[in-house]
């Protein structure tokens, strides 16, 4: 018993080291970054480093909302207010070894477009194989000025390939019966359970999609390279290229290593030129009186709830339908806010938690206030009922939209249970459907209900994009049954209004809000972005002020008369106390 006391108590101990210590960095990490403003150099060459792993939008809990990271749509808003800033120069890119996404590369190969035609340059430089999962990495630096390869390096950039796995075969082996019902033939997410292979269905949603984004992709590449589309597919469709062969052919412009592409970049910029990470670019402001828009991000899974979690080490669930439907809610009672564009990126979820987003959106149009959907890499089944009542809706190219459909079952586990020797038996009372989703299979009665309640779901999805998009039920139901499409599809079949990226959403909302095109609006973040302090407060319950002072004693703490008063009081105590102090006089450099 007294080892186990023991144990226990150094176990609280280290507990109690490691909050502490944590605690004590990130409080460091604050003052530091609050109390030191380095100057601003004349010539500024951003770099933005494709290989590192970007969410959508900027974290708003947990530990990663301290850091300030911003999000990809950020990064977009940041190289849009550099075009007029007369320091920046130029922008250096890393170019992504595996791939950005399609939607993505498309979004900032038009942000590099806008950046160029003010007069501001782009070199990006690869490392080696690009484009192991599609077009993406060479896509999305296609439009640089200069594209650098490290010698001895292949150019890899083939087409798409979607892969699907399927459990159907194991489930017969184990005796698990899944029981699950799509609506219509295209929702083919169930398939992966109820079936071996691709359905037809399935399969031609898939090739139109793939052939739909490669040749999106095939003539954005021509173009930037000026070069004809029919022989940049030879050329890709070839396999990898030596880096050598892929100059000859134009699809490069220069072999050499990261630091000389960087050197030459910070070269042409002009004397004493420095390199700026992106995500830590001050854009120039709006004036404080430039009129408002709102930016409410939802990304990843819609879910119910607010989505809050205990963890400080993870943060909630970008999609929570309490927290987006308060975001669009408070953003719509906000007199200064003249719009609001909402960035879609999920793959849906429940039906429940979208309605419920969808009904905020209604709320706030009901008060005048227009709505535009910014769909990002998905926007697809949940991700486009949230979608479906907006005023406006742009999607990419290259977006992955539609899935208008429902699924929904159960794993009858009963026969699987039983080759381990597991039996069941039960006892119910309330009707027939108080054991539906128990461990056995749907009695006919049961699976007709659970049909018939997923068939008025289906309903309801149809009617709200039917009375969003101007259609009728039989209109929408003939591009829905739960078929994906690409934007560039879902333009033609009626399902979004433009394609274009998260800054034409922007000029977009400006346009429903009556600004003028010539000014440069105020964007307000909904859900609340937190400061490094109040991420801080809410993870360890201290408080901004007490933050806030700490970083006051830092910055006198740093000023030389305060130090040089300091220093003459620690001496004298220390000659008070019989010490013997050999000090040189403290100076400062300059």
């Amino acid at each position: 018993m007294k080892t186990f006391f023991l144990s226990m108590a150094g176990a609280l101990a280290a507990m109690f080291i490691f909050i502490f210590l944590m605690f004590s960095f990130l409080m460091l990490l604050i003052v530091g970054a609050s109390s030191s403003k380095p100057e601003r150099p004349d010539a500024v060459v951003l770099s933005l480093d494709l290989n590192s792993e970007i969410s959508d939008q900027a974290p708003t809990g947990g530990f990663a909302a301290l850091s300030g990271t911003p999000g990809f749509i950020d990064l977009l808003t940041k190289l849009k207010a550099a075009e007029t800033d007369d320091h920046v120069k130029g922008l250096f890119i890393r170019g992504a070894f595996i791939g950005t996404g399609s939607a993505r590369a498309e979004e900032l190969r038009q942000a590099i477009q806008s950046f160029r035609d003010q007069g501001k340059f782009v070199i990006a430089h690869s490392q080696g194989t690009l484009g192991v999962s599609g077009p993406s990495a060479y896509w999305s630096i296609s439009a640089a000025d200069e594209i650098w390869m490290q010698p001895g390096s292949d150019l890899v950039v083939p087409g798409l390939t979607f892969e699907t796995e399927f459990f159907k075969g194991l489930f017969d082996k184990i005796g698990v019966t899944p029981e699950i019902y799509p609506f219509y033939e295209y929702k083919n997410a169930p398939n992966s359970y109820n079936k071996t292979e691709y359905t037809e269905p399935h399969k031609l949603a898939l090739a139109t999609l793939a052939e739909s984004v490669w040749t999106v992709a095939l003539g954005d590449i021509a173009a930037d390279r000026a070069l004809n589309a029919a022989s940049v597919r030879t050329a890709l469709e070839s396999g990898p290229i030596p880096s050598e062969k892929a100059i000859e052919l134009k699809l490069l412009d220069k072999t050499g290593y990261p630091e000389q592409a960087s050197e030459a970049a910070l070269e042409k910029a002009g004397d004493d030129a420095e390199l700026v990470d992106l995500a830590y670019y001050a854009a120039p402001a709006p004036s404080l009186r430039a009129p408002q828009i709102a930016i409410v991000g939802g990304e990843g899974a819609v879910v119910t709830g607010g989505g809050d979690g205990n963890s400080p080490f993870s943060s909630p669930p970008g999609f929570a339908s309490d927290n987006i439907a308060r975001a669009i809610l408070d953003a719509g009672k906000n007199e200064k806010i003249k719009a609001i564009v909402f960035r879609v990126d999920s793959p849906g979820g429940s039906p429940v938690a979208a309605d419920q987003i969808w009904n905020a959106i209604e709320r706030v149009q009901a008060d005048g206030k227009p709505v535009i959907v910014s769909m990002g890499s998905l926007a697809a089944s949940g991700g486009y009922y949230v979608s479906a009542g907006a005023d406006y809706i742009i999607a990419n190219r290259a977006t992955i939209t539609g899935s208008i459909g429902i699924y929904g079952g159960k794993f009858a586990i009963e026969g699987g249970l039983n080759k381990l020797g597991i039996t069941f038996d039960r006892v119910s009372v309330g009707g027939e459907f108080a054991d539906a989703y128990g461990a056995d299979t749907f009695t006919e009665t049961q699976e007709a209900a659970v049909k018939d309640m997923l068939k008025r779901g289906y309903d309801r999805f149809l009617g709200i994009v039917a009375d969003g998009r101007g259609m009728t039920y039989d209109e929408v139901h003939e591009v829905a049954r739960g078929r994906i499409w690409s934007g560039e599809d879902a333009l033609e079949v009626g399902l979004v209004d433009e394609l274009g990226t998260f800054i034409d959403a922007i000029e977009k909302a400006k346009e429903l809000a009556g600004i003028e095109a010539d000014v440069t609006p105020r964007l307000v973040y909904y859900p609340h972005r937190p400061t490094g302090l109040e991420a801080l407060e809410s993870l360890f319950g201290v408080s901004a002020e007490g933050a806030e002072a700490a970083i006051m004693l830092n910055r006198l703490a740093d000023d030389k008369n305060v130090q040089s008063l300091l220093e003459q009081l620690a001496a004298a105590e220390a000659v008070n106390s019989g010490q013997t102090q050999a000090v040189i006089p403290r100076f400062r450099e300059r």
